[in-house]
């Protein structure tokens, strides 16, 4: 990881995050790094705030809450002795991550059901919805 400085525009085109959502974050506590300042008061980031912002945006992704990631940034902010804390975090949110990808299998199941059902229909070149039963 480089030394170098980055402007807020700067970070926020490597991150896909907005300005304002970068200002968010600084203000909710969700940066693991203290934001720094130049000499003209503007906000400076690192290569390593890139990437802590990068892994925020795959956290918020996959459903983690703002509340969380910051409870994970504070952990971080606080140095070791609290990884304990931090596993436990992150395996919590695994398991909800796990279950969403269930979820999700469940839905696709049942969706690639319906299109395989709808090649067949059109395929054989009956007529009527193949949805509606013949009783009805």
């Amino acid at each position: 990881m480089s030394d170098e400085q980055l402007s807020i525009g700067q970070v926020a085109e490597r991150t896909g995050l907005s300005v304002h959502t970068l200002r968010l974050y600084e203000r909710e506590g969700l940066l693991a790094g203290e934001v720094r300042r130049d000499s003209s008061g503007r906000r400076v980031y690192t290569g390593w705030d890139v990437e802590w912002l990068a892994n925020c945006v795959k956290f918020r992704a996959s459903g983690m809450p703002l509340a969380t990631i910051a409870h994970l940034a504070r952990l971080v902010r606080d140095g070791s002795g609290n990884e304990g804390e931090r596993l436990e975090l992150l395996r919590a949110h695994r398991h909800h991550v796990v279950a969403q990808l269930d979820q999700l299998q469940d839905c696709l199941a049942l969706i690639d059901a319906k299109v395989r059902s709808y090649e067949a229909h059109l395929a054989a070149g009956v007529g009527g919805d193949p949805w509606v039963s013949a009783g009805r």
